[in-house]
C-alpha cells in the first residue's frame, strides 16, 4: 500500500463549501481507501491505496461531487512526492516565515510552468515539477500575484502554505511508518 495525501481545492473557504472532515472521512473511507486521516480542516486527506494517484483523485472528485454541495478539484501526492515537493522549495532563503511560502500543487502528470503574469518584487514565483511556488512576504490574503494566479491560470490546483505541506509530509511519514509495522 502508498501513503498518497490528497488535496482537495476550495474546501470550507466559505459557507457554500463547508465540509465536514468527519464526513469526509467516511466518504474516503467508502471510496475504497484505507487509513483515512485528515488535517486541519481544509481538504487534507491522508490514505493508503494501491491505485495510482490520478485514479484516487478522479475518485474522490466523484465521491465528493455525489456527498458535498461543493465539487472539489482533488491533487494528489504520493508521500515521496510531497518531500521531493520540499525538497524543491525555492525562496527559504528569504525568510523562515512558513506563512510567507506557498505551493501550488497541480494537476495531472504535466510540468509546471511559469503563467504570463506580472510579478511585482517582493513577491516571486517559480515552476518547479508539478508546482508552483510562491513567495508573498505581505501574506497571501493581500497578494496581486496570488489574485492574478486564481483567475484565468490553467491548470488549476490547489494551494498550501509551507506549514502545512511540512504537517502533511510528518503525517505521511507517521502513516507509512505504522502500515509498514503493521
Amino acid at each position: 500500500m502508498t501513503v498518497l495525501v490528497a488535496l482537495l481545492r476550495g474546501v470550507n473557504v466559505g459557507g457554500a463549501t463547508r465540509v465536514p472532515m468527519a464526513d469526509l472521512r467516511r466518504v474516503v473511507a467508502d471510496a475504497g481507501y484505507g487509513d483515512v486521516r485528515t488535517h486541519l480542516n481544509s481538504g487534507n486527506v491522508l490514505l493508503t491505496s494501491d491505485d495510482d494517484p490520478a485514479r484516487v483523485a478522479r475518485t474522490l472528485r466523484d465521491a465528493c461531487a455525489a456527498a458535498f454541495p461543493v465539487q472539489p478539484d482533488v491533487v494528489v501526492r504520493t508521500r515521496d512526492e510531497l518531500h521531493a515537493v520540499l525538497a524543491a522549495w525555492p525562496f527559504l532563503d528569504r525568510d523562515d516565515d512558513p506563512t510567507h511560502h506557498h505551493v501550488v500543487l497541480l494537476p495531472g502528470d504535466a510540468p509546471a510552468r511559469v503563467p504570463d503574469v506580472p510579478v511585482e518584487p517582493p513577491e516571486d514565483l517559480a515552476a518547479a515539477g508539478r508546482e508552483l511556488y510562491l513567495h508573498l512576504p505581505h501574506g497571501v490574503g493581500r497578494s496581486r500575484l496570488a489574485a492574478r494566479l486564481t483567475t484565468g491560470v490553467r491548470p488549476v490546483g490547489t494551494a498550501r502554505n509551507l506549514r502545512t505541506v511540512t504537517a502533511l509530509a510528518a503525517l505521511a511519514d507517521e502513516l507509512d511508518a505504522t502500515t509498514r509495522a503493521g
